[in-house]
């Protein structure tokens, strides 16, 4: 059975994040094919990089998970000024990559050289994403053994020269969706690299496919929080990176355009930005599981308002669920998931996502088959597309191809 190694900023139960969650189910997933190791660090907050785990040897579901020690806290009025400092400089044709990446964090030195010494214990190392410190850092040191799954999309930040060597360097490259690969493969040229779009594999928990049993479920987190009528719900980190500001702001001007609309917004996550005080917003915070799955389940549209994506598990959770998505159109991903799954509609602006919430109002007031279509075929899009033993097939498939050592010499 071959060892590999899985490189991630964070993990845990407990741990917030869309890269994070999926690394998380990646790894419960290929244990029963390989003997699996975290490789991660101490931190729990994104934000500050704080140690929150102990050191060392640790276990989630049964997955092997070494942490190692973050070197400091990021210090957030810093990276804020190198980031406008790399802004500017860049065009005078200076570059102080290494110093912002630095900055980001989080800096963990040990796990960088945990890899370099323990190169010949693992057949294949896993950097999932692309733009921290330990992918950076340690994915050069074991080249011929790496595979990136790079969660990219088109960032300010993945421009940055100091990013070109993981993208060329890696012996293998998984996507997680076809505009992924369409636009790290023009940026990188780098064609040559073994590769496949692995996505996700969605896995509902068994009551969630129980009509009887979601509706008791929703009635219950209704009953919970005091939800009542209809209500689209944004569920996720909420913080301006997530371009939670504008999300805010249209929500706002278009309840003050149509007063009579009595729909609500609900957010489900942990907030890292203040939530402006209105009436028709309920915030939650960050719930259960349970309480999660029924809050999206019972609305009536899932808000993605981000224009950074690279895949969404949100998202496709929500369609599992039968509740389409509305999503930002500027990013490609989100829109590409709204084309071929005819489960979603898409906005890009105030205007149209104006037109886009008449619709959906609607489609509540005299449209419901449609809207019942609609969360069908969102249903049946996750269903056939989104399957674990696809995405076990493809990466195992890879693993065998970097991990054979006729392969890398």
């Amino acid at each position: 059975m071959k060892k590999i190694a899985i490189i991630n900023q964070r993990y845990g139960i407990q741990v917030n994040g869309g890269s994070e969650a999926y690394t998380r189910l990646l790894a419960e997933h290929l244990q029963k094919h390989f003997d699996v190791t975290v490789l991660t660090t101490t931190a729990l907050d994104y934000d500050t990089w704080e140690n929150y785990y102990p050191v060392g040897a640790d276990s989630v579901h049964g997955v092997r998970v070494l942490r190692f020690p973050v070197r400091h806290k990021r210090n957030i009025t810093w990276f804020r000024i190198i980031t406008k400092c790399t802004n500017m400089l860049k065009k005078i044709g200076i570059h102080i990559d290494r110093q912002w990446v630095c900055a980001q964090g989080p800096v963990v030195p040990q796990l960088v050289q945990y890899v370099e010494e323990h190169e010949a214990d693992y057949d294949v190392f896993l950097f999932v994403t692309y733009l921290y410190y330990a992918t950076v850092f340690a994915l050069p040191k074991v080249a011929d053994k790496s595979i990136l799954i790079p969660t990219a999309h088109d960032e300010p930040y993945i421009h940055m020269p100091i990013y070109k060597k993981i993208f060329t360097q890696a012996a293998g490259i998984l996507y997680l969706t076809k505009e992924e690969k369409e636009f790290v493969r023009k940026k990188f040229q780098n064609t040559h690299l073994p590769h496949d779009v692995i996505g996700i594999g969605i896995d509902l928990p068994d009551e969630q496919h129980n009509p009887n049993t979601v509706e008791k479920a929703v009635e219950k987190f209704r009953s919970t929080y005091q939800i009542y009528g209809d209500y689209i719900i944004y569920a996720g980190r909420v913080d301006t990176g997530k371009n939670c500001e504008e999300m805010f702001d249209f929500f706002h001007r278009y309840k003050q355009d149509h007063p009579n609309s009595t729909i609500r917004l609900v957010i489900v996550g942990k907030a890292f930005m203040e939530i402006p005080p209105d009436a028709d917003i309920h915030y939650l915070g960050f719930v259960s599981e349970a309480d999660k799955f029924a809050a999206v389940a019972g609305a009536r549209w899932l808000w993605l308002p981000s224009k950074f994506e690279s895949l969404s598990m949100a998202l496709l959770e929500g369609m599992a669920l039968g509740t389409p998505g509305l999503v930002n159109g500027a990013c490609k991903v989100l829109k590409g998931h709204c084309t071929r799954s005819g489960g979603a509609l898409d906005y890009e602006g105030y205007e149209q996502f104006q037109k886009r919430m008449n619709e959906m109002e609607k489609m509540g007031e005299e449209g419901q088959e449609a809207y019942v279509a609609m969360c069908e075929r969102a249903r049946a899009y996750v269903k056939e597309y989104y399957r674990w033993d696809v995405v076990e097939e493809k990466v195992c498939r890879l693993i065998e191809i970097i991990g054979d050592s006729r392969y890398w010499g």
